[in-house]
């Protein structure tokens, strides 16, 4: 058992890598994602994980992962003793652990301590993704370990990193707060899902994250890392109704990283529009001063459902493919002329809905 790495402090972070709870009784939530694209084979493995009212005690006390496995496939394990879940204040490090033989307080282990150790149970950081979960109902199971290393964080490469929501993201004044932790990396080791053992080597990885003690009404999301012939391309678009001190507001953001450059379309610096169908096609389209771009999702496959945490607890309130087909258009602005400098096209597309009310079309006002 060792503590983390010294190389996690001089990595480029993003602000809100580290985890936000402040002790106290208040409704809370902190969520995770990772995710591993295998183009090979045209899948996707999403890895969720999550923790609500930490202090314990309370109905909706307790934690859970969540795998997106092939073609969609679902599995999920909750872990109700919040007092085996860990999470670090100053860097993206955190864990859960379920079923085990060590009779100590959780904490990082060197990932082959893990796998002896723990036989329920995650652990993640900036650059390991790791765990084990089983459904007793059914006996399936996924069991992950790989490695990853960070291309794109949230900006410009080789510059300090940005807040996705922007400065005001750091007061309790937006909630919940919503951070895109690594818009692109490469992630070598394997997934063993229910048997059948996929093996990866530079695979595109991404990771996001979001927290408080509220959320949203609705939300809808776009997130692609690998394209057709455009290798150095990320892109992370979503949008959502949510509470700002005590009114709501609909806001939507599109941020893309390519060939070290980043383009950030968000409402203090940009126009930004969307109409999202209740399922099958998102569209948005922002502009700004110097540039503009085009996004149109699409899917035919049904999705699946997936947990979050509400004010309810941890339900089924959105649903996910990582099969949507996506098409971007980047161009750039020279007073009424515009040049486009990017198209790009991908079949492997992470797409969303989420929260109530998904009964019409939601277009932006």
């Amino acid at each position: 058992m060792v503590s983390l790495p010294k190389n996690f402090l001089n990595l480029t972070q993003t602000p809100h890598s580290g985890y936000h709870w402040d002790g106290s009784s208040r409704r809370f939530f902190e969520g995770w994602y990772y995710r591993v694209t295998l183009p090979a084979i045209r899948q996707t493995f999403a890895f969720m994980y999550s923790i609500e009212d930490p202090i314990g005690g309370q109905s909706d006390s307790g934690g859970a992962a969540q795998v997106l496995g092939p073609d969609d496939e679902y599995l999920c394990r909750t872990f109700p003793d919040v007092n085996k879940f860990w999470a670090r204040q100053d860097v993206l490090a955190l864990g859960h652990w379920g079923k085990t033989n060590l009779q100590v307080p959780p904490l990082y282990l060197l990932p082959r301590e893990f796998a002896h150790h723990v036989q329920q149970g995650y652990q993640a950081t900036a650059t390991l993704n790791q765990g084990i979960i089983t459904d007793p109902a059914t006996n399936n199971y996924c069991r992950w370990q790989y490695e990853i290393k960070p291309i794109y964080a949230w900006g410009d490469e080789n510059s300090i990193q940005q807040s996705t929501a922007g400065w005001l993201s750091f007061l309790q004044i937006f909630e919940p707060g919503w951070q895109i932790l690594m818009a692109h990396g490469l992630a070598t080791g394997f997934i063993d899902w229910n048997g059948k053992i996929y093996e990866f080597t530079n695979a595109p990885a991404y990771a996001e994250k979001n927290w408080g003690g509220a959320f949203p009404q609705k939300w809808f999301w776009f997130n692609c890392n690998y394209f057709d012939n455009q290798p150095d391309l990320a892109l992370t678009a979503g949008g959502g109704r949510r509470g700002v001190l005590w009114w709501m507001e609909s806001v939507a953001m599109i941020g893309i990283h390519y060939q070290g450059k980043f383009y950030e379309f968000v409402p203090w610096n940009s126009q930004v529009h969307w109409q999202i169908q209740p399922w099958g096609r998102w569209q948005m389209q922002a502009k700004n001063s110097s540039y503009e771009v085009e996004l149109t999702g699409t899917t035919d496959l049904p999705g699946t459902l997936l947990r979050a945490p509400t004010n309810q607890g941890l339900t089924f309130c959105c649903r996910d493919t990582m099969q949507g087909k996506l098409d971007l258009e980047l161009r750039e602005l020279h007073g009424s002329k515009s040049k486009i400098i990017l198209t790009a096209s991908s079949n492997l597309c992470g797409l969303e809905i989420g929260g109530g009310n998904w009964d019409q079309s939601w277009q932006s006002e």
